[in-house]
């Protein structure tokens, strides 16, 4: 009876291993050909049949549109071509998702991010200058302002903040930048052929006209380069046709008005004005405020016609 017993029991067992390699046999038969069917549609996904004239135009357009997209790409965008891949699968995921408000709001929230990133906190800490903004600390205020989260700060408390912090910071930059200037001066008031007058205006002769020298109301004719000490050029007639402009001397900076009552026609020469003389505490275009200011000026004539 034992002897039964365990021969059905070994027939069973017998039984069920063999339906276990006869699966596995399975399992390894589809793990074979899995790959294979995957890989054929996938080359069949690739598959484009240019139909109609629209399909073909259509798609050699889309074509012909990636013209510079590879650098603009690399460059602006810094994608590493080693993913393009990722970028091909953000653009069909764009294409058809492009009507879905959440993902809307996804990408539209990338974009502010690369925007805080790249351009917002940049020039922030251009602002501060060597006052340190921290990276991550800027994000959670942003952050924090979008969620509407007054934990720590309301909108109008942070405004407050960081533009007593701004002020602080560029009133010691104006400071500094002014004693620059003025120590500029200074240096080049003992350069040879320099003459400073009483008013603090310097000037340096490179040709000496043998003409008239105008008066405060009348209009001349010159040309002109003018710079800032770090060698920044901020306007020059020489870059413009024709060469030449005209102005009344009293209507101009009073470094220019007091320059050219000095100057026969004929002459060029070197100005250097003090920030006094110039636009002051003003910023004006490119020229910061307290900016001495270096002009060639060239004076080609007097126009005593009444105007």
């Amino acid at each position: 009876m034992k002897k039964m017993i365990l021969l059905a029991v070994a027939v069973v067992l017998g039984a069920s291993l063999n339906t276990a390699t006869a699966q596995n046999k399975v399992r390894k038969v589809v793990k074979k050909t899995t790959p294979a069917a995957t890989v054929q549609k996938k080359v069949e996904k690739k598959v484009v049949k240019l139909e109609t004239t629209t399909d073909t135009l259509s798609y050699a357009t889309g074509r012909s549109a990636t013209m510079g997209l590879l650098a603009y790409l690399q460059q602006q965008l810094h994608v590493d071509t080693a993913y393009m891949a990722d970028f091909i699968k953000g653009y069909e995921e764009t294409i058809r998702r492009a009507e879905d408000p959440q993902y809307i709001a996804q990408t539209a929230g990338y974009q502010i991010a690369m925007m805080a990133k790249e351009r917002i906190l940049p020039s922030t800490q251009k602002e501060f200058g060597d006052t340190k903004i921290d990276a991550d600390m800027f994000h959670k205020g942003l952050l924090s302002a979008l969620r509407k989260d007054n934990s720590v700060f309301n909108d109008s408390l942070a405004r407050d903040y960081y533009e007593s912090h701004l002020r602080v910071v560029k009133e010691a930059q104006a400071a500094e930048y002014k004693k620059e200037n003025a120590d500029w001066l200074a240096e080049n008031a003992k350069k040879e052929g320099v003459i400073t007058l009483p008013s603090g205006l310097q000037y340096k002769v490179i040709t000496m006209g043998e003409g008239e020298k105008p008066q405060a109301t009348d209009k001349v004719t010159v040309k002109y380069e003018g710079k800032m000490i770090d060698g920044t050029i901020f306007d020059s007639s020489y870059k413009r046709n024709p060469q030449t402009t005209s102005f009344r001397c009293d209507q101009v900076i009073p470094g220019w008005t007091e320059a050219l009552q000095l100057m026969p026609v004929g002459s060029k020469w070197e100005l250097y004005i003090p920030q006094e003389l110039g636009y002051r505490d003003r910023p004006a275009g490119q020229i910061k405020p307290y900016s001495t200011l270096i002009f060639t000026v060239e004076l080609e004539g007097i126009d005593n016609e009444e105007n």
